[in-house]
């Protein structure tokens, strides 16, 4: 079932940096305190399963608190809620959203194996929106893909809302759900020579690309590993993946460099674009194809270089080099 349009009048979701996501848990004071310190593009107060379920209705109201009087700059501000297989999930929804629906830019879904698990969000989320008078659709929704159910359909899920930003792979539980031969997160499974996860890559990329998603990479257990870190955030971004989940500090310096251009990838973007709308301008001799330098651009190199120019800018990347028309002649 869609939402239904009337009832969830949502803009198109913002594009937000999230190269890196960090992962906070909300019962521990001293983690929370220490992440509003740190250079991450976007965090999430987590109510899943870095809280036992002992103090999982406290962790609640302190992330209340988070939201409310942490100093978290621009950075994007989330909280995990629990599944909706879990009696905590509605709860956790009604006291966060009422508590802080103001600093709030989004909830994580996780688990999500059924396109109505994010539309039963959506619902929840409008009718608490609406009471308290807050901007219908204001509060996005972050959908991870866990298990083989929601792998299969996660076109469906990348459709389901408008409030949906993201589609975010959690490798623990798929592996498991797939029964992988491995006890180690993100590595590839003893006794398969290729890449075991691609198509689970792909698969989520194709649906988040498909629905202007962004794709967002799970995260690397092994925290003090960054060379392995870094070699598993560059497979996905070598993919077009726009991030990745962090869990410790010495991870988001490693995440914020790889799922950024370089300064050369984003000067060159720059240049195509500044040459491309010179070019195929009346002024410029209305060409639809034309060289730079050595390197013929067109309608398709543009939309290429929007892509890190766009990547570029969110990191905060500035141009160093400036695109001269050709003298006329």
């Amino acid at each position: 079932m869609s939402p239904d349009p009337a009832a969830s009048p949502v803009a198109a979701p913002p594009r937000r940096a999230r190269r890196s996501c960090l992962a906070v848990p909300a019962s521990n004071p001293r983690f929370v305190e220490k992440a509003q310190t740190l250079p991450s593009d976007h965090f999430f107060l987590d109510l899943e399963d870095a809280c036992a379920p002992p103090v999982k209705e406290d962790a609640r109201h302190a992330a209340v608190t988070a939201l409310n009087e942490g100093d978290w700059a621009d950075r994007t501000r989330t909280v995990r809620i629990n599944d909706w297989t879990t009696h905590w999930a509605y709860r956790d929804v009604i006291t966060v959203v009422e508590g802080a629906g103001e600093h709030l830019d989004c909830l994580i879904l996780p688990k999500v194996s059924d396109p109505r698990q994010v539309t039963a969000l959506d619902m929840l989320l409008t009718q608490i929106e609406k009471g308290l008078g807050l901007r219908v659709g204001g509060i996005g929704i972050e959908a991870q893909i866990e298990d083989a159910r929601g792998l299969v359909a996660v076109d469906a899920i990348a459709a389901a809302s408008p409030r949906l930003e993201t589609l975010v792979y959690g490798p623990a539980d798929l592996m498991a759900s797939v029964n992988m031969k491995s006890l180690v997160v993100g590595e590839q499974p003893p006794g398969y020579p290729a890449d075991a996860y691609h198509y689970i890559l792909m698969r989520i990329l194709m649906a988040a690309r498909a629905h202007d998603l962004q794709p967002i990479d799970g995260p690397y257990l092994a925290v003090r590993d960054t060379e392995r870190f870094r070699a598993a955030a560059g497979r996905t971004a070598a993919l077009g993946f726009d991030g990745k989940w962090v869990l410790h500090p010495a991870q988001i310096d490693a995440a914020n460099e790889i799922y950024s251009p370089s300064q050369e990838d984003f000067d060159h973007a720059e240049l195509i674009l500044d040459a491309y709308a010179h070019h195929t301008s009346v002024a410029g001799g209305a060409k639809g194809s034309v060289m730079l330098g050595d390197e013929m651009i067109d309608e398709a190199s543009r939309k290429m270089a929007l892509v890190v120019s766009g990547k570029g800018r969110a990191a905060g990347l500035r141009r160093t080099s400036r695109f001269e028309p050709p003298a006329a002649g």
